[in-house]
């Protein structure tokens, strides 16, 4: 019977490593996500960049900056939330001083893209 319950353990084990890097794949989905929406900004501000008035492209562009910030934080939240229900077991994962690092970098260039947007 010993057997039996090393094999589950172990197949338990193994269901929470995956379960630890899904989550980690999630957050650097939305982290993508988050990114692309920056790059839409930009790309939106250099398609009308001749358009009068400048402050309709700037407001749209700015619109998906804020969209990439909203990302950022709901991923960094929501993979906090996960890491925390992991946190009783063996399973490594990224901390989430990391996951609150990378967060507020990217959070910093879209809103310094934003701010270039609007000097522009």
């Amino acid at each position: 019977m010993s057997d039996k319950n090393d094999l589950a353990e172990d197949r338990t084990d193994w269901a929470e490593a995956r379960t630890v890097l899904a989550n980690e794949r999630t957050f650097a989905g939305w982290m993508r996500t988050g990114m692309a929406s920056v790059a839409l900004a930009l790309g939106l501000r250099a398609l009308f960049g001749p358009f009068e008035p400048t402050w309709i492209p700037k407001t749209v562009a700015s619109v998906f900056v804020l969209v990439a910030l909203m990302i950022f934080w709901a991923a960094w939240r929501n993979c906090s939330l996960t890491q925390k229900d992991m946190d009783d077991h063996d399973t490594r994962s990224q901390s989430a001083r990391n996951m609150a690092w990378i967060t507020a970098v990217l959070s910093l260039g879209a809103v310094a893209t934003g701010a270039i947007l609007w000097l522009l």
